[in-house]
Formats: structure tokens, sequence, C-alpha cells
């Protein structure tokens, strides 16, 4: 059995300075949160409280603990700074963060040229042991619905030289001035008509605005709507980016007209402040999936992506069905949608690293209370927290909080059909919708610093297209702060939308099952697994990873042409306008 955790450990400073700084990346935690502001929810919380936190480890029963405050971070350098001088020319290349990092030391800005300073700021050339090196990693994003996923350097170097190479063929490099100058001192001079310098608050529009359309951007002006195009395989948003090969980090050097007094480093990217969660759709161990589980071995279903899962700081399974230990022989042919798995096929949700179970599932109450009981005593035995469905309403409609490398996470679901919401004061179940409480919680909880993600069982549609009224519910959770929303019903995969600064996805589809359906407007065997990005306390955005599921259990990844027209498909349905490319039917 595998459980993933994340050791204390001190992070990597973000800045170099004869002070300390202390950062760690932190457990993952869930339990009793920092009480929910007993005023309204919209009012300032605290600025520091102190809860009960249940910390599971793979040894050890859970415990509960008085975690310490972390202290307060300040800055209090020595004075003076420099040498009688307190002025730094800065070049043009010079990212805007950078500066205002400077700035904010106290330092006077100036970006005449012709002035004199005992202290520049500029481009580096790598030189071993050399100090007052700033590290930036910039990215090369597109519009969120571009169904190109990877470059390579060679492709991106042909569009930056306008060669009529590649995918990047014909595509005009958006960008600010500082980023033009930083890339014309690496590679030279931009081709004529190959690179449009545009203000960097005015980007993002502009490339949704005249798709198809790339851009480079410093990796701290990502956000939702990007899509962080990855170059020969590499991107800062992912666990296996390695900073060294990747093509673009930069350099900046601050140099003195004597010796400098200080070290002073800067860096717009560290791993420790970035946390992966990703979020699946139905699973349910029955009928033809079991058989074949039986047959293949129970782990079977998870081989081809169980990497991509493991991999995950948070990796969200939605478990619709009991576990119990009457469980019949699996029938891949059964009629009646009754439904329970077997105990020991918990090992497969083990084996691909499953760190939080969403319970709102229709099927979880199918053998009524005692299966309940049972599954609940075996997601506690194995250290899995759940939400969405508990014990009774009051335990399943709890938000879970989670925390890793520093971002605060919270997930709250619901069944929103009444039928199969069967928890009450008394009885476990899925718990059903009370959006009054789910959205009052999502305000008190973003207001103290946390990112929720809203994930429930909403009505099932055959198509991809979100039903009106479905609108106006997910988007009620993005209205209240919810910076996802995603539906955990569909069988079918759904549109997506960015809304309210956050993402809204109306249905993943099957992770799990045995829908093999791929005819017609049902397409049960098409898949997504949505990889959310956390930074810093901030939401990034989303890698849409497709799937396709084969022998009535197994997702595989997606071909080229699968992926292309699976793509095509929901952003179509999204109502996003984005280039076409010729697909195969």
């Amino acid at each position: 059995m595998r459980i993933k955790l994340n050791l204390p450990k001190r992070a990597l400073p973000f800045i170099f300075l004869p002070i300390f700084w202390l950062s760690a990346c932190q457990t993952a935690l869930w339990g009793a949160p920092p009480p929910a502001p007993t005023t309204h929810p919209d009012a300032a919380a605290p600025s520091q409280t102190v809860a009960s936190l249940r910390i599971f480890t793979e040894t050890a029963a859970p415990t509960f603990i008085a975690p310490t405050l972390a202290p307060t971070l300040t800055a209090n350098p020595p004075t003076p700074f420099v040498l009688n001088d307190e002025q730094i020319l800065v070049s043009p290349s010079v990212p805007f963060l950078l500066r205002q990092n400077f700035s904010s030391l106290g330092f006077e800005i100036i970006t005449n040229t012709e002035a004199s300073a005992k202290l520049k700021i500029d481009l580096a050339q790598p030189i071993d042991g050399a100090q007052n090196l700033s590290t930036w990693v910039y990215v090369l994003v597109a519009p969120f619905p571009t169904l190109l996923n990877d470059v390579s350097t060679q492709e991106l170097l042909a569009a930056w030289s306008g060669e009529n190479y590649g995918r990047g063929a014909g595509h005009a490099l958006m960008m600010d001035e500082s980023t033009l100058a930083t890339f014309s001192a690496l590679w030279g001079a931009p081709a004529p008509n190959s690179v449009r310098v545009v203000p960097s608050g005015q980007i993002l529009d502009s490339a949704w605005n005249d798709m198809p359309a790339w851009a480079l951007i410093p990796f701290e002006q990502v956000e939702p709507r990007w899509k962080v195009l990855t170059i020969d395989g590499q991107s800062p948003v992912q666990k296996k980016f390695d900073a060294l090969i990747y093509p673009l980090t930069v350099q900046y050097r601050l140099t003195c007209a004597d010796e400098c007094p200080l070290n002073l480093s800067f860096s717009n990217y560290d791993p420790q402040k970035l946390t992966t969660v990703i979020l699946t759709g139905v699973t349910a161990l029955v009928r033809a999936t079991a058989a074949t589980m039986d047959a293949k071995g129970i782990t079977y279903p998870g081989d081809l992506i169980r990497d991509l899962l493991l991999e995950a700081d948070i990796t969200h399974i939605n478990n619709e069905v009991p576990f119990y230990e009457g469980c019949p022989t699996p029938d891949p042919n059964q009629e009646k949608q009754i439904f329970c798995s077997a105990p020991r096929y918990m090992e497969l949700l083990t084996s691909i690293g499953m760190d939080v179970v969403e319970l709102s599932g229709d099927h979880f109450a199918d053998y009524h209370e005692e299966a309940m009981y049972q599954t609940l005593k075996i997601y506690e035995e194995n250290h899995i927290p759940y939400y969405g469905g508990g014990y009774n309403v009051e335990d399943g409609r709890k938000p879970l909080f989670m925390e890793v490398n520093g971002n605060k996470i919270m997930f709250i679901g619901c069944n929103y059909k009444t039928i199969y919401a069967s928890a009450t004061e008394t009885v476990p179940g899925a718990v059903p919708c009370d959006f009054d409480y789910m959205t009052e919680q999502i305000r008190a909880y973003r207001a103290q610093g946390y990112l929720p993600i809203a994930t429930f069982q909403y009505h099932e549609f055959d198509s991809a297209a979100a039903r009106p009224q479905q609108i106006l519910d997910f988007r009620r959770m993005a209205e209240a702060g919810a910076v996802i929303v995603s539906g955990s019903q569909a069988h079918v995969p759904q549109a997506m939308e960015f809304y309210n600064g956050g993402f809204v996805h109306y249905g993943l589809g099957n992770l799990f099952f045995d829908q093999m359906t791929n005819e017609g407007a049902k397409l049960t065997q098409r898949e997504f697994i949505d990889r959310h990005i956390f930074y810093d306390g901030k939401y990034l955005g989303v890698e849409l990873i497709t799937t396709f599921l084969t022998d009535f259990s197994r997702p595989r990844y997606m071909t080229a042409d699968e992926n292309a027209r699976l793509l095509t498909d929901i952003f179509a349905a999204s109502g996003w306008k984005f280039p076409q490319i010729n697909v195969k039917p």
C-alpha cells in the first residue's frame, strides 16, 4: 500500500539575504480546520488561528496535535545597503517583478541607460559561483482552447526567426518590452513581424482575440485562462520540471562598481510552493470492471495511468459504490443497477495513490447501512479522508481541508438528486446539496486563505453541452469563491468554462467503469483527468489529460488524433472559438 505523504522539510529561500525565511513543505492535513468566522462570511478572517489537525502517516494511527504558529516573516537587512549609493541602473530586459523586489528593499530604480550608477542589473552570462544572480523562469503559453500541448525548442526558435517551420509557423509571439529585450539578447533580434509587443496586462485578452497565438511571459503571470505549453516535454507547472535544462530559464545579475556588500538574489519560481491536485470522474468497481479485475488482477485497471496519479500531491477519486463483505460475484450482464464492490478491490485505489475519496455518489447506499459502515471503516483504516458523504449529514457535509507546500485546499461536495442522498441525522450516506450552506462555507474559508474545490453529483446527460440549470448551480459555487467547480456525475465528458476567476468543468466522464459505448452522442469511453495547479496560495489553472477506456476497466492515454477530436468537441460545446485542425473522425 502506498500512502503519499509530504514530510516536513525546509523550503528553498525565495530571496537570499542575511535573514531567516522559515518555510516548509507541509504534510497533507485533514480534520478540523481553523473555525469558520462567526461574523458574516464576507468579513475579514483572523490573521492567525490555532486548530487541532489530524495527521495521517503510513504506520501511525491518527493523532490530534495542536500545531505551532508560523513566525511572521520580516526582512530587516542591515544598513546601509550599498557603498554610499542606493541607486540601481536597471537594464530594459529586467522583468517588472524583479525591479519591484529591489525597489521594495529601498533602492532607487534608474532606467535611463545614459545615467551612471555604481550598481547595475542586467542579463547575466553563466558564471560558476557568481553571486547576486537572480533566476527567472519564463513560459510559452497559448489561449486555453488550444489543441497543441508540446513544442520543441527548434519550433520555438523557428517562430522567433520567422522560419516557416513546425507548428509555430505563422504565429506572432506576443510579449512585453522587457521579455523582448531579454530574449533578443539571448537569441538575437527576432525576424520582422514575428514578435508583437503588448503591455503585460493586455497580452491574455489580445491572445484570446487573435487565436492562434503564442506568448512568452514570466512564470508569475500565469493564470487559469492560459495554457502552459511544454517545451521538449518540460513545464514549470509539472512535478518533473528541471529548470537546468529548460530553455526559458534566465539569469540576471547585480554588478557593483566596487565589491558588493550583500548577496542579493531573487527568483520567481520555487518548486516547494507548487501543489498539484488531480480530480477524476466516476469510479464504480462493479459488473464487467470487477470481473476483469478478478481475471487479470485487482490493480490491472490502473496500470497505464498509475504513474500520473501517484505523482500528484493530492489524487481525488469519486468512488460511487460501497465496499461490502457480502457482495455477490461480479456479473458483467447484471441488469439491476444496485452495486457493491468486494473489499479486496480497495487495493486498486491504494495502488494509484488515492489521497481523497468523494462519497457523493448515487450508489453509496445501494447495500444499506451495513455496507456504508464497512466502507467508512475501510477508508479510515487506510487513512483516506472523505467528503460529500459520511456517517450522517453533519459528518458528510463538512468541508475537507488539506495543506500541501503552503497551499491550503478545501473540498466540499454533495448529491444534487435527493432520491440518492440517503444521509440523515442518524443514517450514513451521500449528503443532499444545501447550496446555501455550501456557499457560506466557501466564502468563509476563501476569506481565510483556502482555495475551495466544489465537486458534486448532478443530473447525468448523454451529451457534452451543459444545461441551463446546471450552469446556474455550478456558477453559484464559483460566485461564492470556489476556484474549481467539477461535476462528478458525468459518464460523458461535458463542457467547461472560466467564471469569476475559477474553472468550471461540468463533467469529466468516467475513470474506472465498464461503460464501453462510443457511438452517437453517448461517448462513454472518452475521459478527462484534470490536473489542477496551485502555487504560492494561488490557483494557476488546469492541465487536461485525456484517456480512453479499454477492456471494460482500464483507461489508456489518448492518441494525438483522439485527443484532438475530444478537445475539439468539448471546446465547441463550451462556446469557445478556436483554430480548427484536421483530425481523424
